[in-house]
């Protein structure tokens, strides 16, 4: 795999929502041929860029987006409690800690959170822009911290053979 072809390959995987840095930096680390053509530092910095960019641009992108789609009524039936979801997630994140809430419900590595839904919620509940994207970077920061020392434990051994974690991220050597 050329240099290239990895950093597509790990910018499409961070860029998936649900899935972002979470699911990246361990095909980073497990997919033998991205590895060998990036080397991890180079894989865990272009993970963590890509999905610091995917929060920003995700914010940026609400208003133009909200402003177009809430003229239609099929969107406020079937997509806004989607979003209206996302919002009562973040709310009592953002209630008792204001935008470091933020940061800790994005840098949470569960299903659920993360850049994009930080993003939703941040939005609809009004965060300030500039708030946003500091709580964004340092929130995808923890998430990244967090899912590089359980790939580094997983790589080094320190995750028992027989556990469901460890044939989850070493299954993805072929998987992927």
């Amino acid at each position: 795999m050329t240099v290239w072809l990895a950093l597509i390959w790990l910018i499409v995987w961070t860029a998936v929502p649900g899935l972002e840095l979470r699911a990246s930096i361990p095909i980073g680390f497990f997919k033998s041929d991205v590895r060998s053509a990036l080397g991890l530092p180079l894989v865990v910095t272009v993970c963590l860029l890509a999905n610091i960019a995917v929060g920003m641009l995700t914010f940026w992108l609400m208003g133009p987006i909200e402003r177009t789609l809430r003229r239609l009524a099929w969107f406020d039936r079937a997509i806004w409690p989607m979003i209206s979801r996302a919002q009562a997630k973040l709310h009592p994140y953002v209630e008792k800690y204001g935008e470091w809430g933020v940061a800790i419900f994005i840098g949470v590595p569960l299903p659920g959170t993360g850049a994009y839904t930080g993003a939703f919620g941040s939005y609809l509940l009004g965060l300030d822009r500039r708030k946003f994207w500091i709580a964004n970077a340092v929130g995808v920061l923890i998430a990244c911290v967090a899912v590089t020392a359980l790939c580094v434990l997983i790589d080094r051994g320190a995750v028992a053979d027989d556990s469901l974690l460890r044939r989850i991220f070493l299954n993805m050597k072929t998987a992927t």
